[in-house]
């Protein structure tokens, strides 16, 4: 395999890991090590690894039918309880990963406003396409200015950049500015509505209220990105938590217990053009019946049990978030510890906060790759960059134990 890995959000300073089994908050490697897992699949494992009411639907279904190219009753099903659960939803599509969907989100927008551009924010990630993959992490020597930053391709490969312009994050007078530079020809503007592949910032108070009104005014949609946010932060995702409705929206990881099912979701008027067969949208393993029957079973739970599930959440984030800031307090070493709490970022940096891609690349993430290798060393899995996702399976005591192994592995960077 190149580079000894399936994709490059496996690489890492070290050995790649080799994962046997997963269970619960658990994941076992072939040389039978043990490890609390804080990436449960880069955030789908919402419910841990395994949830017996998704392994169960998903078995039930295998007996049934792997793919049928046909509609079935269950999509049907998972459309309405999507739409039941999150604000914005009024039709849906589904797709099999998040670059498909998030992909499909900008082609409709182009298609329904008739116009060519796409306004996209420095840090924000919507999929590895040539089409989105710019200014994604880019060299801040490559960035251009902070107010007019320029489109960095995320790769060799890529065709130059046409029709997107990219905006810092939360900061209504930058995009302000940047709509009347490009009045008439913005079709969307896209973005993750907590920023979790750049960290997990989240906007600042009233700024995704004041992008709403700015696409309102400009007559451009307004795209969520909610692959990550969507079902972890509540059951309608991050457009119920912060209380704005986009124009689309992109679902995928959580949604699914760890099966690959991905959804386009927005107004009617919208996805209609999708309907009318305006705008093409395609794909043979789209609604594909095992991943379904996932959904099914994983959103049963979110929304019937919702109490309960985000109760859980926000507790253990809530508790581990405490215990890491604690920790790196008493080893003396400066860490900010921020976001929503069922994902959360740990930076090594001395500044009172990160709010944008910019603050987060001037972090210490060489120090933060250092603490992922020691922290594997001693059996706790955490995203390499700094993120933490929780579950609904992470005991207290497995955080108790995360906090203590957490403080070990400080102190053997700080002695180093």
């Amino acid at each position: 395999m190149a580079g000894g890995v399936s994709s490059d959000a496996r690489r890492t300073a070290g050995v790649p890991l080799y994962v046997d089994r997963a269970s619960g908050a658990r994941l076992w490697d072939v040389d039978g090590n043990v490890y609390i897992d804080y990436v449960l699949g880069q955030g789908p494992a919402l419910l841990g690894h395994c949830p017996p009411a998704v392994v169960e639907a998903v078995s039930a279904q295998v007996a049934r039918g792997i793919v049928y190219s046909a509609q079935h009753a269950a999509e049907a099903r998972v459309a309405e309880r999507l739409c039941a659960m999150v604000p914005s939803a009024e039709r849906v599509r589904f797709n099999t990963v998040g670059s498909e969907a998030a992909h499909a989100a900008w082609r409709l927008a182009r298609g329904f406003t008739g116009r060519p551009k796409i306004l996209k924010f420095e840090g924000h990630y919507h999929g590895w396409l040539d089409p989105v993959l710019y200014s994604v992490h880019p060299s801040l020597d490559d960035a251009g200015p902070q107010d007019h930053p320029r489109a960095v391709p995320g790769t060799a490969g890529q065709p130059p950049a046409t029709d997107l312009v990219i905006c810092p994050w939360n900061d209504l007078e930058a995009l302000a500015r940047l709509m009347d530079e490009h009045a008439g020809q913005i079709a969307a503007v896209v973005t993750e509505p907590v920023l979790c592949n750049t960290g997990a910032i989240e906007p600042d108070p009233g700024y995704l209220q004041g992008v709403r009104e700015l696409c309102d005014r400009h007559g451009s949609l307004l795209i969520f990105d909610e692959i990550i946010t969507g079902f972890r932060l509540a059951p309608g995702g991050a457009q119920e938590y912060l209380g704005v409705s986009p124009d689309l929206s992109v679902f995928g990881k959580a949604m699914a217990g760890g099966m690959q099912v991905s959804a386009l979701a927005g107004r009617a008027a919208v996805m209609d053009a999708i309907s009318s067969g305006k705008v093409a949208h395609a794909g043979t393993f789209n609604s594909q019946p095992v991943g379904i029957a996932a959904a099914e079973a994983t959103l049963r739970i979110l929304d019937e049990q919702r109490e309960e599930v985000y109760g859980t959440l926000y507790a253990r984030g809530r508790q581990l978030m405490t215990g890491l800031r604690e920790a790196a307090a008493k080893v003396g070493v400066p860490m900010l510890v921020g976001g929503p709490g069922p994902v959360f970022q740990t930076y090594f940096t001395d500044a009172p906060a990160v709010r944008d891609y910019r603050d987060f690349a001037g972090t210490d993430r060489a120090m933060m790759a250092r603490l992922h290798a020691a922290l594997l060393d001693r059996g706790i899995n955490m995203v390499p960059r700094g993120l933490w996702f929780l579950s609904t399976a992470h005991t207290e005591a497995d955080v108790a134990a995360t906090v203590g192994v957490f403080e070990d592995a400080l102190r053997s960077l700080a002695l180093g």
